[in-house]
């Protein structure tokens, strides 16, 4: 029986990630904050910055309000070239748990496509991910993204 506990939580897991991968792809964003708890929180960081325990990244959302003013204001204020995103997320692997919250890794790649129809990698990296059942959901309490490189190519508008 803890082998079939086993199998049906990597499930979960793997359908959180597949779902938050979707909802950014399908472009719904306004939901995207529904996917972490209250206090959620959502970083973007380069490898190196991560390496050396830098603090500094490309985008810091602390709880759900700052999570969903980015998407306002990608709605509403910003300015950028029409996109969209394409997920490839590799699967997911336990590292821990810490009391309710378990502690969790995958690999993942984003295709980005212009409205011109140029496609190219715009991302690659790892998600290190916080998650918690909250209310029967799993949910992100952190979600830290890990870009393999430092360079990205255009202003970081949607999340990744």
């Amino acid at each position: 029986m803890p082998g079939n506990i086993e199998v049906a939580r990597q499930r979960r897991i793997e359908a959180l990630l597949t779902d938050y991968a979707h909802c950014i792809d399908d472009d719904r964003l306004e939901e995207w904050p529904d996917y972490f708890t209250e206090s959620g929180v959502y970083r973007v960081v380069t490898r190196e910055n991560h390496e050396l325990d830098l603090p500094i990244g490309l985008i810091y959302c602390d709880g759900r309000g700052m999570l969903t003013d980015r998407i306002s204001a990608l709605r509403t204020a910003n300015i950028y070239e029409p996109q969209t995103y394409r997920h490839m997320v590799g699967a997911a692997k336990i590292l821990g748990e810490d009391g309710e919250e378990l502690r969790v890794q995958s690999n993942f790649t984003v295709i980005r496509t212009l409205h011109d129809g140029d496609m190219s990698v715009f991302a690659c990296g790892r998600y290190l991910d916080r998650i918690v059942d909250h209310g029967g959901a799993l949910k992100f309490t952190e979600r830290l993204v890990i870009l393999d490189s430092r360079r990205v190519d255009t202003l970081m508008v949607i999340p990744v």
